[in-house]
């Protein structure tokens, strides 16, 4: 008597019990059974259905459905998104600026399919505006897992670190699974979401989709293939994203600043020649912070360039200028961008303005976008916390006082300020230091899209 094949769900995999195996599976002498990656479970329902062979499916473990009361329209372009994504099999990657509402899509796409879903994001910000989200446009509440909570409901929003860390626990709970900016998804460990879950539907969004380490190219095995992809030139022409405008303003060292930056810039150049180490690429800049692990001598160089680079972001100049426009822009709701969280703090005292950077606790982020969002507060200034997840329609001002060279960046802090709202012209002010290495940083955050991630 042949017995019919059973598949379960085991701490993050799949084991298949029976005489028949399938491509995907390897035998597991200690279980007794085929052990198959959980990722590939429509991959093997549909092996044996292709095969004509019944199989016991007792891998799926979902809560509840609830009804959902879907109210979400859509404009052209993401409606074009989404069947995009529909035609690839509910598979792939969407590229949108952001503003463009990346969110609205995904959403939609769950009143479509009315299955349990997990949404995964970077921040706890965002597991709040998610929240939100849900609630105002399927009037479901969201379950939590992430920042304490751990409230497991048909659709439910989780941090990376959460679905990662407890991937065992909840791998079969849920069959869609929406990646909020994915190209975290590629980093080393978080990748074991895509392959520790049985949700056979995958969404995945963006603003800036391929890394300088170039681990993107493992996500489409995982997930899809990107799928639909808008520039922010396209949506800004088109009037779905406010108009604005950039200016780059460059202001002065004082000799003393000047001195120092010129010590310390020289003693990283210094000892890159010596090496003959040649820095043309992001690669290239973490191949050498590698060497500073087992090189004292490149971890020396290394901080005098840290060090020169920490007193061109924080020049007495920048902090002059910002006094200014702080001033010119008193009517309109202002975003301070700054590389290091010192330089945060002396904004905040000097100026009087809630600052928010990783250190802050939820409970007080919360409260302080809740001002902003009100109008209560005007200015917030944060280091790299809020690139991803503030969601304030009427922020028109962001003043950028320093950062990375990532286009992905650029584009997340601009995109702060695009939300469209009638009348509105967005304004980006970056302030940087003459003759110093935020010249080159910022000439590569404003490279095409692509050239430098």
């Amino acid at each position: 008597m042949v017995v019919m094949p059973r598949l379960w769900f085991d701490k993050g995999t799949l084991l298949l019990k029976g005489e028949i195996g399938t491509p995907y599976g390897k035998w597991d002498p200690r279980s007794g059974c085929y052990r198959i990656k959980a990722c590939h479970y429509k991959d093997v329902l549909d092996y044996f259905r292709e095969s004509r062979i019944k199989i016991e499916d007792a891998a799926p473990n979902p809560p509840a459905l609830e009804q959902l009361k879907g109210n979400v329209e859509l404009r052209s372009y993401q409606n074009e998104a989404l069947d995009k994504w529909l035609t690839a099999g509910n598979r792939g990657v969407l590229v949108l600026p952001t503003a463009a509402g990346k969110t609205f899509i995904a959403l939609k796409a769950i009143d479509l399919l009315k299955t349990q879903t997990l949404i995964v994001v970077p921040t706890l910000d965002l597991i709040d505006q998610w929240k939100k989200r849900v609630r105002e446009c399927l009037d479901v509440e969201a379950g939590v897992v992430g920042g304490g909570e751990n409230n497991v409901r048909m659709i439910t929003v989780s941090t990376y670190d959460s679905a990662y860390s407890l991937a065992s626990q909840l791998g079969n709970n849920f069959l869609f699974l929406i990646f909020d900016e994915v190209h975290h998804l590629a980093s080393p460990g978080y990748i074991q979401i895509a392959e520790m879950y049985i949700a056979p539907y995958r969404m995945g969004l963006t603003a800036t989709y391929e890394r300088s380490d170039q681990r993107h190219t493992l996500l489409p095995l995982l997930i899809g293939d990107p799928v639909y992809s808008v520039s922010l030139e396209e949506l800004t022409a088109g009037k779905h994203l406010s108009n604005y405008t950039y200016e780059k303003v460059a202001v002065e060292l004082t000799p003393a600043e000047q001195q120092t930056y010129d010590a310390e810039i020289a003693f990283f150049r210094k000892y890159l020649v010596e090496r003959r180490i040649v820095l043309k690429t992001a690669f290239d800049f973490q191949r050498f912070i590698m060497t500073t692990g087992r090189d004292p001598h490149a971890r020396e160089a290394l901080l005098a360039r840290n060090k020169a680079l920490k007193i061109a972001v924080n020049s007495k100049a920048k902090l002059d200028l910002l006094a200014e426009r702080l001033e010119a822009y008193k009517d309109e709701k202002v975003l301070i961008f700054t590389l290091y969280n010192d330089l945060v703090y002396t904004v905040s005292r000097r100026f009087f303005i809630p600052a928010i950077t990783h250190q802050t606790p939820r409970e007080e982020r919360r409260e302080i976008l809740a001002n902003f969002g009100s109008g209560k507060y005007k200015v917030i200034v944060t280091s790299q916390v809020l690139d991803e997840g503030v969601d304030v329609p009427d922020a028109s001002v962001g003043i950028v006082l320093g950062g990375t060279g990532s286009r992905r960046e650029y584009v997340q802090r601009l995109g702060r300020l695009l939300r469209k709202k009638e009348g509105k012209t967005a304004k980006l002010v970056e302030i940087i230091s003459k003759e110093t290495v935020e010249v080159g940083i910022s000439r590569r955050r404003h490279l095409k899209a692509g050239e430098n991630q």
